[in-house]
């Protein structure tokens, strides 16, 4: 049974019944209520504190996650996270991405985050979805309790004032410790980041690459050696940003390749937007040809395959991101002379908290995603 208003999916009207009609629910005494973040959830817990249980409902994407794990969650029963297709269907979110014709996802994981928010359980979670549905996972350490990127690359509080000895050592055991965790759960994974746009390094100042790159080729070793003993046969990717700047891959991974670090892939980031911005000079298919000749480069230098693991458009100019998202992967399935695996979104479904990056409005997809579902089509496959 479902509710409708004005025309449209009733998301509140659908959960209060299903909270007053199923069985299941009757019986534990659930009572409804939506949120759309932690300050909503905080709001209903504490106008409803003599309910045995109640249902949330997010229209938060990351919501699911947020609100787990938590002090405060231990009497929710139920999270439903919800987004909608393009005709107002409402579907799990990892469910529509297959159905967009998606065919991967790459999950992050932070060592100890805040409210369990991309801790090592959230991210079984979510790769059971994926398992479900027949999808490609990617596992992306960024060695942070926060997100890691080329402007901060922060060590997580428990691993400060470790030497770069005692760090390997407790990198190793975060990395087997997540990655063990899947494979008890039968989950396979195919692919594994050590290290998240790691262009200057990780776990600064330790693995800093301008002041130490040594340090951070034995922290990348210590990562990679991780992953062979729990998935053998997973390939594991090194990742930069700026995937059309030829000078950054040759500074990093000389440097690893001098100091006895290995990897399997090299996995790039290509944001157009943000180029183009600080240097109008360069054009969307320039970077997109310069990103191409890049791979073809790095796979005839260092002999590995090349990944596009993020890209990303204004969200608010969809049309435009559907033509750049389209060029984008016929020109890398077509000119890289099958060097380049696949193409990830980086969040395509985000279209709350700020972020202004994704491929979604109103909790459904914008044309944009239409890219991915007509490439999927023509090459037979497509990578989210």
């Amino acid at each position: 049974m479902t509710a409708q208003l004005n025309g449209r999916w009733d998301a509140s009207a659908f959960f209060e019944n299903l909270c007053a009609t199923n069985r299941l629910a009757r019986h534990e005494g659930f009572t409804f209520c939506r949120v759309s973040g932690l300050d909503g959830f905080e709001e209903a817990v504490n106008t409803m504190q003599t309910a045995s249980a109640f249902v949330c409902v997010s229209d938060i994407a990351d919501g699911y996650t947020e609100l787990n794990n938590t002090p405060r969650t231990r009497r929710v029963k139920t999270v439903f996270i919800f987004t909608r297709n393009a005709r107002g269907d409402v579907t799990e979110c990892t469910r529509l991405m297959k159905e967009l014709g998606l065919d991967a996802v790459r999950l992050r994981v932070w060592v100890d985050p805040k409210d369990g928010f991309s801790s090592k359980e959230d991210v079984l979670v979510m790769a059971k979805r994926a398992k479900a549905l027949d999808m490609a996972i990617m596992i992306d350490f960024h060695y942070s309790d926060w997100w890691a990127d080329p402007g901060k690359q922060n060590i997580p509080d428990a691993w400060k004032g470790m030497n770069v000895a005692e760090m390997q050592k407790a990198l190793d055991a975060h990395t087997k410790e997540t990655l063990q965790l899947l494979k008890d759960n039968d989950i396979e994974v195919k692919w594994v980041q050590v290290g998240n746009e790691t262009t200057h390094g990780f776990l600064w100042p330790v693995g800093r690459a301008e002041e130490n790159m040594e340090n951070y080729a034995r922290l990348t070793r210590a990562g990679y050696d991780a992953v062979k003993e729990i998935y053998p046969n997973a390939a594991v990717i090194i990742h930069l940003d700026n995937g059309y700047d030829r000078s950054i891959y040759d500074f990093i991974f000389d440097g690893l390749r001098k100091h006895g670090a290995a990897w399997d892939m090299i996995g790039m980031s290509l944001y157009p937007y943000w180029t183009v911005k600080n240097d109008p000079s360069y054009t969307e298919p320039l970077l997109i040809t310069r990103c191409a000749d890049n791979m073809k480069y790095l796979k005839e230098k260092y002999g590995t395959p090349v990944m596009l693991v993020e890209t990303g458009y204004k969200a608010d100019r969809p049309e435009a991101g559907k033509a750049y998202l389209s060029l984008l992967i016929e020109h890398l399935a077509e000119n890289t002379g099958g060097v380049c695996e696949g193409v990830f979104y980086w969040a395509a479904e985000t279209c709350h908290g700020g972020y202004d990056m994704g491929a979604f409005a109103d909790d459904m997809p914008t044309v944009m995603m239409d890219a991915f579902t007509e490439a999927s089509h023509r090459l037979g496959k497509s990578k989210q």
